[in-house]
């Protein structure tokens, strides 16, 4: 069927709003302008009538009539004199004038005596960086004059730099990763510790901005996000590099966060992820909110090394396959996950073979969610078995054109037990909890361009997509409904978004804590 084009009332009415409030604001600004004069005046005149009603108020009772005498007095003399009235009213326009006038006091020029310490420390600091013997100019040397090399900056309320702009000569080797990485560290530590910064390097131009990140809202809870089929979301981040925004509820009110919106199907380049982090950082509170996002169009089978069981809240729900905790049903999970790609392959082909489309169960997408693969790894090899891990490699190859996508989590410690097929084809990589750029570098392959901090709220990290850049991330709140220390809020958020129950074929059913039973019934 095509594609009817929408109303041209209603695919041209947001601009001509825009053009409407621009001409309101301009034409507001122009008779601000023009009866500025006329508003001074006004304004002068009603704080004379304020201190004159003051001044009676003031005044006792018994020195109101020669007060009044008086002023009458005034009034006659000067309605006698000649141009005595016209004066007046001059004198009376100038002196509402000039009580009318703007009081507030002009904004300092330039920094005061702490901000210029701290300039001119971050300046002298520098100087073995950016300086060399042999330049004839030298824009940095000791006692030089800072306000050439940084002729732009901010302060926030404390004191601290919030925004700076740097200047540096043409011979640094800015396209160096290290002297970069130097320069980063050094302000970093001079312009205030425990903040995250932003580095934008100008190659160019020869400066660097230097831009105070402010903190990653950590309350946003696990709902329903406003995304098209085949887009997750794995977080929220900077509106830095990221252009789209998504409507999210905080209770009765709603804002826009910008999201990092990880893409997956048969036209997605990065169609499988790791995510990598500290125990506690939050890796599988990503897994469980991948989880839920993806019941929604397809099903999930989950494999949990950790043996912690922090998916059981999935157990039993409609498009929820399997959750193992064991290493016999991880294998025979994955093994039937491989074989169930390659039907889809086969079924696939022979379709397009024969002119037809895919089958509609080789369409519907399949999500492979392994934590911690690398504890089975090493109980496989105490037992003498296979490693799973093995058995995700058909998935891995051939799982785009099958509609198979695969999320491997597990920690720092054990990434060197991931094998070479979960290396080599997870092109989007997630890094959760506090990280040297080292390891964010072996992860990612990129360092990002702010700093990391040694504390950080479960759930923040970084994110990378294939080669795109590197993004802040905070992972919505998505705890296990299960725990005792989770809140009733997020709890009750979390079991509004799983699916309904299935009756298993035996009939037997799966054991929920009171607490979340409660809850759940509730919601229901």
């Amino acid at each position: 069927m095509a594609r009817r084009p929408l109303p041209r009332i209603l695919s041209t009415g947001s601009a001509q709003i825009a053009r409407s409030r621009e001409l309101a604001r301009t034409a507001a600004d122009s008779a601000t302008d023009v009866l500025h004069p006329l508003i001074t005046i006004t304004r002068g005149l009603r704080r004379l009538a304020s201190a004159g009603r003051r001044r009676w108020a003031d005044t006792p009772k018994d020195r109101r009539g020669p007060l009044l005498f008086l002023v009458a007095s005034v009034i006659l003399v000067v309605a006698l004199v000649p141009y005595g009235p016209l004066l007046a009213v001059i004198s009376l326009m100038a002196a509402a004038a000039w009580q009318g006038r703007d009081r507030t006091p002009p904004a300092p020029e330039g920094p005061d005596e702490s901000q210029t310490q701290r300039l001119r420390a971050l300046y002298e600091a520098l100087v073995p960086y950016f300086s060399a013997a042999e330049d004839p100019a030298p824009l940095y040397g000791h006692g030089g004059e800072w306000d050439k090399a940084f002729p732009s900056y901010e302060f926030d309320d404390t004191g601290r730099v919030c925004h700076l702009l740097i200047r540096y000569p043409a011979y640094f080797p800015d396209g160096e990763p290290e002297a970069r990485a130097r320069i980063e560290q050094l302000l970093t530590a001079k312009a205030g510790r425990g903040r995250e910064y932003h580095f934008a390097w100008d190659e160019e131009g020869n400066e660097l901005t230097v831009t105070v990140l402010a903190p990653l809202p950590t309350d946003i809870a696990a709902q329903r996000f406003v995304t098209a089929p085949g887009e997750t979301v794995l977080g929220f981040t900077d509106p830095l590099q990221v252009q789209r925004t998504l409507p999210l509820g905080y209770g009765d009110a709603q804002r826009d966060v910008p999201p990092v919106v990880w893409r997956t199907g048969v036209r997605s380049t990065e169609p499988h992820l790791l995510a990598v982090g500290q125990p506690g950082s939050g890796t599988s509170t990503l897994l469980r909110s991948i989880a839920l996002q993806a019941l929604q169009h397809g099903d999930v089978l989950v494999v949990d090394g950790s043996g912690t069981g922090d998916y059981a809240c999935l157990t039993g729900r409609d498009g929820v396959l399997a959750v193992e905790c064991g290493l016999a049903g991880a294998l025979a999970s994955l093994e039937w996950a491989a074989t169930e790609t390659e039907r889809r392959l086969i079924a696939a082909n022979r379709a397009r073979q024969e002119g037809e489309a895919p089958p509609e169960d080789t369409r519907r997408p399949l999500w492979i969610l392994v934590d911690r693969p690398s504890a089975f790894t090493h109980l496989a090899a105490a037992d003498g078995r296979k490693d799973p891990q093995a058995l995700l490699q058909v998935p891995l190859r051939h799982g785009r054109a099958a509609s198979v996508t695969v999320v491997v989590a597990d920690q720092f410690d054990s990434a060197d037990a991931l094998s070479d097929a979960v290396r080599q084809h997870t092109r989007a990589r997630v890094v959760l909890g506090p990280a040297t750029g080292e390891q964010l570098e072996a992860v990612l392959g990129a360092r990002p361009q702010t700093t990391p901090v040694a504390q950080v709220p479960p759930g923040r990290g970084y994110a990378r997509l294939g080669a795109g850049p590197v993004h802040r991330l905070q992972v919505p709140a998505t705890p296990d409904p299960y725990d005792d220390a989770t809140s009733d809020a997020h709890r009750q958020a979390v079991l509004d978004l799983l699916p309904p129950r299935t009756t298993p074929a035996d009939g037997e059913t799966v054991p929920v804590p009171a607490e979340a039973a409660a809850a759940e019934a509730s919601s229901s």
